[in-house]
């Protein structure tokens, strides 16, 4: 029997913000959570998103970039919408027990050189990062 709670993190394409919080808190606590993401519409994991998470040891080039459609039929204990667009878009997420939201900037538009743009999606794994040790700590 599985006793962890399953955890849905939403984002609109499921490409960055969805993904570096799927693989945060499954690296960090996946003995007591069972974590998938999804998105409003499907894109790509971001290569960016990639590169800023293998920096800190976790590997999410294997992951890719699923629809909420994808997963249906499956039920969550927690939907956790990471952008205001996929909460405007699913306030409420069927499947799961309970919704809330936490918004993060989107990485992607972050301006400047290529460093920059790192260096957003490195702030913005952080935030993340701080955000679950506070919220999902067993």
């Amino acid at each position: 029997m599985n006793d962890k709670i399953r955890v849905l993190f939403i984002c609109t394409a499921n490409a960055a913000r969805s993904q570096m919080a799927e693989g945060l808190l499954r690296s960090k606590y996946g003995n007591h959570f069972e974590v998938f993401s999804a998105g409003t519409r499907q894109s790509r994991v971001s290569p960016r998103a990639i590169e800023v998470m293998k920096e800190i040891g976790i590997d999410i080039s294997h992951h890719h970039s699923k629809t909420l459609g994808e997963i249906s039929g499956m039920s969550f204990d927690l939907a956790v919408t990471l952008c205001d667009n996929a909460h405007q878009v699913c306030p409420v997420v069927s499947c799961a027990s309970e919704t809330i939201h936490h918004g993060f900037p989107d990485p992607h538009l972050t301006c400047g050189s290529d460093e920059d743009v790192l260096n957003g999606y490195r702030d913005v794994r952080d935030m993340i990062a701080a955000w679950i040790d506070m919220t999902f700590t067993p």
